[in-house]
């Protein structure tokens, strides 16, 4: 592996194998052409005339997010949407919520979604040590894998400086006072071809809200939630090691290393890919230009 592998794994898709579908005229996700004529089945909810378009009729947020709530429902007794998760996310478009769907239905119905994961870190004399989490070996997504310090995904309702603060103490123990110390660094983004266990077969587009959060040396982060098993130290120039050498994080987490790397002089202009890292980490279908 190199740094840029991850980036293209993490947008490993072909365009044509998707429509798109919209709500007021604006896309709001990409399926696969085998699905559009199941949706444009729902009468009521959806309709195929000039495009595929969640129904009209529907005029206000929480009407559609009842008729996608409906839709998930049918397209998970059909086998298509694998299961239900019971967590709402805001659909947005142009930054506005114009609806809300079920977690697990995202990549189906190619919805863009956002998540925030935060890189803690501790300075110390001989530089930079990064916080690694590793997920715990019962977690249906991605078992056993490495992962960013914290990372959840924005629930409906919340903001992202609001579900830093949840995460942060749900999965590490850190108190909030110093959670809300974390620091809004930018995003990456990417669209993917989802992989067996995503939720079901689809488009996975994805925004990730990278904070930065300077750790005391002397916390020590816990599991709390069960969802990380363990929390390892390590100087960041080893975690960038095993990001360049392996696939032993979770597919997405080394690009918000990679973008950490960058953003701390710790992958250098001189790097051969350096251009090519910081166009890739910020990618997707574009939507509503």
């Amino acid at each position: 592996m190199a740094f840029i592998d991850h980036i293209r794994r993490c947008n490993a898709h072909a365009p044509d194998d998707y429509v798109a579908w919209s709500i007021d005229d604006k896309v709001a996700g990409y399926v696969r052409h085998a699905l559009r004529p199941v949706l444009a089945g729902y009468a009521g909810l959806f309709v195929d005339d000039d495009g595929l378009r969640l129904d009209p009729r529907h005029a206000d947020p929480d009407a559609r997010a009842a008729v996608l709530a409906e839709t998930v429902a049918r397209l998970h007794r059909a086998g298509i949407v694998h299961q239900i998760h019971g967590e709402q996310v805001s659909l947005l478009i142009d930054g506005r919520r114009v609806a809300a769907l079920d977690r697990d239905a995202l990549s189906v119905l190619g919805v863009e979604n956002a998540g925030c994961h935060i890189n803690g870190f501790v300075r110390k004399p001989d530089g930079i040590h990064y916080w690694i989490g590793r997920r715990s070996p019962t977690k249906r997504a991605h078992p056993g894998l490495l992962d960013n310090f914290v990372a959840g995904i924005i629930p409906d309702g919340l903001s992202a400086s609001e579900t830093v603060v949840k995460e942060c103490g749900e999965e590490a123990g850190v108190p909030p006072a110093l959670a809300s110390q974390a620091k809004a660094a930018g995003t990456v983004s990417y669209a993917m071809a989802t992989e067996p266990g995503m939720g079901g077969d689809g488009l996975n587009r994805h925004i990730l809200y990278c904070f930065d959060l300077e750790l005391p040396a002397d916390f020590a982060p816990r599991p709390v939630d069960g969802e990380v098993a363990d929390f390892t130290l390590l100087p960041v120039v080893e975690a960038a090691g095993i990001v360049e050498s392996s696939q032993r994080f979770k597919f997405n987490c080394p690009l918000v290393i990679i973008d950490f790397l960058i953003r701390h002089a710790l992958i250098a202009p001189s790097h051969p890919d350096y251009v090519a890292l910081c166009r890739g980490l910020r990618r997707g279908f574009e939507t509503n230009p």
